[in-house]
């Protein structure tokens, strides 16, 4: 199953937001835009670390599965100095799931207003 978050993005680049495909979900890289493409948090790192997790476990829902699914982040961050914001959100996010990550560093992402872009990974645990 593929689901989209009707990003004028995704028919141009050719993606989908999330694939569920048997009980793994993946996420694609996720930035702090909403469905208008209205950045959110601007300027903060750590706003919008938060409003992408959350962003992120609405596709994971949509799939079928929930937040303690979610086995795997990867962040992408333009200013490595900022990781203690970026983990400040992710811990009051995951604390009690504790998914792997990794953050790394890198030179820009698509837009200048995005600080932070995560992909996720969950494996939907059968009842």
């Amino acid at each position: 199953m593929r689901f989209a978050s009707d990003s004028k993005w995704e028919d141009i680049v050719g993606y989908s937001r999330a694939i569920r495909v048997g009980n793994v979900v993946e996420i694609s890289g996720t930035v702090a835009v909403d469905a208008e493409n209205q950045i959110q948090g601007e300027g903060n790192v750590y706003q919008q670390t938060l409003y992408i997790l959350n962003k992120i476990i609405s596709f994971v829902e949509k799939a079928g599965g929930k937040k303690e699914d979610i086995v795997r982040t990867r962040i992408f961050v333009t200013d490595i100095s900022k990781w203690e914001e970026v983990g400040k959100a992710h811990g009051e996010i995951f604390r009690e799931i504790k998914p792997v990550t990794s953050m790394i560093e890198v030179k820009s992402l698509i837009s200048k207003e995005y600080l932070v872009e995560i992909e996720a990974s969950a494996i939907i645990q059968e009842e």
